[in-house]
């Protein structure tokens, strides 16, 4: 299943195998600064009981000196916040990193428009990650 397009959401897709695309994506966000708060392990923790589905991870990171005024301005933005990537493989064995679009969450959260920079930058290193 290919993504699909127009639900507030980014897919890139990526040239490495989902452990690959993870570490580099890991090792930018460490470069530049950015927590790395947890990463969830979708399809691992299916296979541990005993399902199968196809490699499924998910990162979440962020930083608070840039997420907090954004929460601060929109309390709501919370549910939405740290950042996630999505890094998953389709049925056909392509590896997508998926991630909200910053204009859906501004739109989703009525964000200030001088706050929306401290959302985007993400994407332009996720870009970099699958490059």
């Amino acid at each position: 299943m290919a993504p699909t397009p127009d639900n507030g959401m980014q897919h890139l897709s990526s040239p490495y195998p989902v452990p690959e695309t993870l570490r580099r994506i890991e090792s930018l966000l460490q470069e530049k600064g950015l927590a790395i708060f947890c990463r969830v392990d979708h399809s691992g923790e299916a296979e541990k009981v005993g399902l199968k589905m196809q490699p499924t991870q998910l990162i979440i990171f962020g930083s608070p000196k840039a997420g907090t005024p954004v929460m601060v301005a929109s309390p709501t933005i919370a549910i939405d916040l740290p950042l996630k990537a999505l890094v998953w493989e389709d049925a056909g064995g392509k590896v997508w990193v998926s991630y909200n679009n910053p204009e859906y969450l501004q739109q989703r959260h009525n964000v200030p428009s001088e706050l929306v920079k401290n959302i985007s930058a993400a994407g332009a290193l996720l870009q970099l990650a699958v490059k």
